[in-house]
């Protein structure tokens, strides 16, 4: 198995007028691979290289692009919609790559310019600056960085038309291993510019609270309380005790000279690309042993963040992957050149060899095809809807890619959350219908499901009810009318128990869960791994389920108002019964009538929302 390398930078000429703004009528010019890039040899003038999330100098093709051009600037913008997404231990990490990021270039006969602001401002002054003829910048499928970039040449969409709709498909491409690409050497360190210092970690948080698009503080701290510590306080309340609440403290850790974990939580690996590839090293050799204390350091965290098979790297190099300390190729050539010295110089066709390198391999290998699926899902414009790409950060994942689309451009705020192996597209019949109703419509495909991402974590509820509350929060902006069906309902009825101050109401469509009178709050254990007979029976109920999916799905659409998942006559006696202020709405449809039945499913949501909102006072939350 290879990972196929699409690169990611464009070229962007500039007009010979130097017109005022970067808007649009560029030809992009894309890179395709190493001798493509080395086209552009002997330029004149100079080049704009923008990093973003790609904080590196090695296999980094738009550097070497730019390398032939008689000078090049490479660019990072401190930038408020860009910064605002990252926590506070992402924020460390960007300090200490750009750190190293600016020793590269420096080795490399270059610099780092750092700049403050709007990066478009930033970029065009430059351009007048330094009189730059192209920039050139990696291209992004998050819809806020998305909107940042210029249109992608026809090129690449071309090429990813051919691309598995399968990720087991995508597997089992046959694609030839491709090396890394070297980083080449720059000129341009003696021009004459403001260069800028790099901000330390509190200047840095001291410019980010400075954000004037920044939501009030009493919403935004809503991220940070995950449901287990809201959860642990409310059974501490209760007078019961967790096994969690136990192991909660915890002292200060002692960081290692050379230790590959520079924040100051210390859980993900950090610094710049030598360090990550050091550390990437100590991580595929696990099974050796090693008598070099960072190494150590590291296999200790890798055990603990093992909560299932292979799940450790994710966790450790996560967000290095994100930032772009290293790239996706580069992780799958040293796993795959390791894997080689492990067994002679031959590739197994029944796996690999260690643990390690299945893991590294095939993270990297899951993240380029649904990185490469959203970006085709974005030039192609495939279905009704304008598929837009969120990037989670977090649940102890970082970067983690989730479509979802929007509707209407103005009223109250409606989040539509699926069911059980369904997707934003079960809301097909909605979406629009709602919108048209004087709503703004959001439809998310979860963690998991669909065309989003399915990271290797341990997948729970209170995971999934974490990810609305942050979509509602970062995405939205402001508090929602939650609708989910089945599974989706019960989530977001956590949702709403654990952060109200996000949610104006909630419609729970068929949804999963039941009320227990008189009953609080279930005690959680951290302990999540399975037992090798329950992984067992996982897989053999999986099968079974792929084998039968058609008729579980005609059973899901019966004829009459009989709901064959549950039993909706017991359950909406048991609403009437111990929810005070609820309404039901009974239909002659089965476990899914919103898309049964839409037009009435959509006559009760938008006359439910007309009478909530006029009994909420309006508010501003920006």
């Amino acid at each position: 198995m290879a990972l196929i390398s699409f690169p990611r930078f464009l070229s962007r000429p500039l007009e010979s007028n130097h017109r005022r703004s970067l808007r649009s009528r560029y030809k992009c010019v894309c890179c395709v691979s190493p001798t493509a890039a080395a086209t552009s040899k002997g330029r004149s003038g100079s080049a704009v290289i923008w990093f973003k999330q790609d904080l590196r100098v090695d296999d980094h093709l738009g550097l070497v692009a730019a390398s032939k051009y008689q000078a090049v600037v490479p660019l990072y913008v401190f930038d408020h919609r860009i910064l605002s997404r990252y926590s506070n231990e992402m924020l460390e990490l960007v300090i200490f790559a750009l750190e190293d990021l600016r020793k590269s270039l420096k080795e490399q006969g270059s610099d780092l310019m750092i700049r403050f602001g709007r990066v478009e401002n930033v970029i065009r002054e430059l351009v007048e600056e330094v009189k730059a003829t192209s920039v050139f910048a990696e291209e992004e499928v998050e819809y806020h960085l998305h909107q940042m970039m210029a249109i992608v040449d026809e090129t690449l969409a071309k090429n990813l038309n051919d691309l598995p709709v399968s990720h087991n498909e995508f597997r089992k491409l046959q694609r030839p291993l491709t090396s890394p690409i070297l980083p080449p050497t720059l000129a341009g360190a003696k021009l004459e510019a403001d260069w800028g210092p790099l901000p330390t970690f509190d200047e840095l948080k001291e410019f980010v609270n400075e954000n004037p698009w920044k939501l009030e503080e009493s919403w935004t701290l809503i991220n940070n309380m995950s449901a287990e510590t809201i959860l642990t306080d409310k059974l501490s309340k209760l007078g019961k005790r967790s096994k969690r609440n136990l192991n909660n403290q915890h002292s200060p850790r002692k960081r290692l000279d050379k230790s590959f974990f520079v924040t100051d939580k210390g859980n993900t690996v950090g610094g710049g690309t030598n360090a990550v590839l050091n550390a990437l090293q100590a991580y595929l050799r696990y099974l050796e042993g090693t008598g070099r204390d960072d190494w150590q350091e590291l296999q200790e965290k890798l055990c603990n963040a093992e909560s299932r098979d292979g799940a450790s790297f994710a966790t450790l190099f996560g967000p290095a992957l994100c930032l772009g300390i290293i790239s996706r190729r580069r992780v799958h050539y040293e796993a795959i050149k390791y894997e080689k010295e492990r067994n002679t110089g031959f590739l197994s066709p029944f796996g690999y060899s260690a643990a390690t390198v299945a893991a590294a391999a095939d993270a990297v290998c899951s993240m380029e095809w649904y990185w490469l699926m959203s970006l085709r899902s974005l030039r192609s414009n495939e279905g009704v809807y304008s598929t837009r790409i969120w990037r989670w950060n977090g649940y102890q994942i970082q970067g983690i890619i989730l479509q979802y689309t929007v509707a209407g451009k103005e009223g109250p705020a409606i989040l539509l959350v699926h069911g059980f192996g369904a997707f934003l597209e079960h809301y097909r019949d909605n979406i629009y219908d709602i919108a048209d109703g004087g709503n703004r419509v959001w439809a998310i495909t979860l963690l998991g499901f669909g065309r989003s991402e399915k990271p290797n974590i341990v997948y729970t509820e209170l995971m999934w009810s974490e990810l609305l509350r942050d979509f509602t929060v970062e995405v939205v902006g402001e508090p929602v009318h939650l609708i989910g069906n089945s599974i989706g309902g019960y989530f977001v009825a956590i949702v709403a128990c654990l952060w109200p101050a996000v949610v104006k109401s909630v419609v729970l469509i068929n949804s999963a869960g039941n009320v227990i009178p008189e009953y609080s709050f279930l005690q959680f254990s951290n302990e999540r791994q399975a037992s090798g007979p329950v992984r067992l029976g996982a897989r053999l109920l999986l099968f079974y389920l792929r084998l039968n999916i058609s008729n579980f799905v005609k059973q899901c659409y019966p004829t009459g108002i009989k709901d064959p998942i549950s039993d909706s006559k017991s359950k909406v006696a048991m609403f009437k019964e111990h929810c005070a202020g609820i309404v039901i709405r009974e239909l002659d449809a089965g476990h899914c009538p919103h898309d049964e039945k839409p037009e009435e499913v959509n006559s009760i949501i938008s006359e439910w929302i007309v009478t909530i909102e006029s009994k909420v006072p309006a508010e501003s939350f920006l």
